[in-house]
């Protein structure tokens, strides 16, 4: 027996790299701590320490980015971690920067307790009272007077953002399968704790969560696809078996004889990460669900989510699939020009504010797209500081937004802005920036942004495109200017809804957005050189 069990190979224990690992590690653990806290803390002591807590946990991590990009790590140094299922290369360690400060503000927007009545005397957020309470029933009003508090809410967050760090890190497509789904589940259930219009918020939960399912079924049934072609689920390893430089087995050679397992499987995967970012065909989702969600977790999604994904779709694509760059270069033309003109074409019909910063996002999809199909180091670099400025510029005009209430909650019907600008000319004019950095105006970060998307599509041989990203631009400025136009030179209507003093939490959300837009556009030269540092992918 003794001999028998000397000569059997033992399975070699994983080597687990803690260290480089650890902005992901610190965010899951603040989330496991937040669970315990729902768990063990009595109501009324939850939303101070759920606060600190979430606030303490993205900030540590943030801290361990900047400590891996100051040793080296995605310039000098890159690796491989969790044996090989991780990458750490710069724009992993860039994107999970922009990730973390992306959640801080939103975190921000979540604990602000002023904007809302009191009820009983207790101070209210904007997240209901009890998510399991039947909407408008004697449950919910009882949690309400109760002053109950829906604190699941900042545990749920670390859960997302802890999915979204590890979904542009992933160096094989089953860990980047189950990083979507980690971040997905905790979205679709922040999408339905609205305090008001709760049927709207569960409406959108609903739809948000079976499209949603739809989209990782896709990406899954495409992985599947990819092994059977490659016999691998590493994207390295895929790249060498498409560019033949694999070594050969039978199975290989059999499987490699067709390239319909492939193209389909890269079809797949497309569909799956399209659907994540927001782009036609795979768009219908995102106006009801930024409609429906609470605000707050509407600016998350609208920034993180898009950064996490967007940072999965470079690294499968300039990872894996550099040698298929002929086949899905066409079909990405035509999914950029499409996201840009119907999101710019539909956002000018809008007659809610949330619906009109959905379908810019839509449009934004398609300008972040033409960096994409660039297909060089200058488009990856162009892309990662797109989606920096967009970020802030996102949560910032979201955070806008819950300022403008009237007895029913947030008025977010256009007709309810007219003549803000006469009643509260700061908030309007902050607004006004936003927009403004949204349509792409000079000295904003959203012109710079845009500014590198197109010059790197050029550089990479895409002119036409840039041509259709200017046009779509032109459009999408006709309606930032005219809800401009009606903020300040439209007479307010009586009886129209106020103008909420914030306490500091959205104060400084607003004040970090206009900082990042202002300093972006007229300073940009620094966070253009870290993202064109950072754009090397580790292979």
């Amino acid at each position: 027996m003794e001999a028998a069990g000397a000569n059997t190979a033992s399975i070699p224990a994983p080597k687990i790299e803690y260290g480089q690992l650890s902005p992901m590690l610190i965010v899951f653990g603040a989330a496991l701590l937040g669970i315990l806290v729902e768990a063990f803390l009595p109501r009324r002591r939850r939303y101070g320490v759920q606060v600190a807590l979430a606030l303490t946990g993205l900030i540590g991590s943030f801290v361990a980015v900047v400590v891996l990009a100051a040793d080296g790590y995605g310039t000098t140094k890159s690796g491989l971690l969790a044996m090989g299922s991780v990458a750490l290369d710069g724009p992993a360690l860039f994107l999970q920067g922009v990730i973390l400060l992306a959640a801080v503000v939103s975190v921000l927007m979540y604990a602000e307790r002023r904007l809302d009545a009191r009820v009983e005397g207790v101070a209210s957020d904007a997240f209901t009272a009890q998510g399991a309470a039947t909407p408008g029933g004697e449950q919910e009003r009882q949690a309400t007077k109760a002053g109950f508090a829906s604190t699941e809410v900042y545990p749920l967050t670390l859960f997302a953002v802890g999915g979204m760090l590890l979904f542009p890190a992933a160096n094989d497509l089953l860990t980047m399968f189950v990083a979507l789904e980690v971040f997905s589940l905790p979205l679709y259930l922040l999408c339905a704790l609205a305090r008001r219009r709760r049927l709207l918020s569960q409406e959108a939960a609903v739809k948000y969560f079976l499209l949603g399912s739809f989209a990782s079924a896709f990406f899954l049934f495409g992985t599947a696809l990819l092994y059977g072609y490659a016999g691998t689920v590493r994207l390295p390893e895929i790249a060498d078996v498409i560019s033949g430089v694999a070594p050969s087995t039978p199975a290989l050679a059999n499987s490699t004889q067709n390239d319909a397992l492939l193209l389909i499987g890269l079809a797949m995967l497309a569909v799956g990460l399209f659907f994540k970012v927001g782009a036609v065909p795979f768009h219908s989702w995102t106006p009801d669900v930024y409609q429906g969600a609470p605000t707050p977790v509407t600016g998350f999604m609208a920034a993180a989510t898009k950064v996490a994904a967007f940072g999965a779709l470079l690294r499968l694509f300039y990872v894996a699939f550099p040698g298929l760059r002929w086949d899905w270069r066409p079909v990405m033309w035509g999914v950029a020009i499409l996201t840009m003109v119907v999101g710019a074409i539909l956002a000018v019909t809008q007659q809610d504010v949330k619906r009109l910063l959905a379908y810019s996002s839509i449009a934004h999809a398609g300008f972040i797209l033409t960096g994409v199909i660039a297909t060089n180091r200058q488009g990856l670099g162009a892309v990662l500081f797109y989606l920096l400025s967009y970020s802030f510029v996102t949560l910032g005009a979201f955070a806008v937004v819950t300022l403008v209430r009237d007895s029913k909650g947030e008025a977010t019907h256009l007709s309810s802005w007219a003549g803000l600008g006469r009643r509260s000319p700061l908030v309007a004019a902050v607004f006004a920036l936003f927009l403004l950095a949204f349509a792409g105006i000079p000295l904003t970060s959203g012109f710079t942004g845009k500014f590198a998307v197109f010059q790197a599509a050029a550089a990479g041989g895409a002119t036409p495109l840039v041509i259709v990203g200017v046009l779509s631009s032109a459009v999408a400025a006709f309606f930032y200017i005219r809800v401009i136009v009606l903020m300040f030179f439209s007479d307010p209507q009586p009886g129209g809804p106020a103008v909420a003093v914030p306490s500091v939490f959205t104060g400084t959300a607003i004040a970090v957005g206009v900082l990042v837009t202002v300093g972006l556009g007229v300073l940009p030269q620094y966070f253009l050189d870290l993202a064109s540092k950072a754009s090397m992918f580790v292979r």
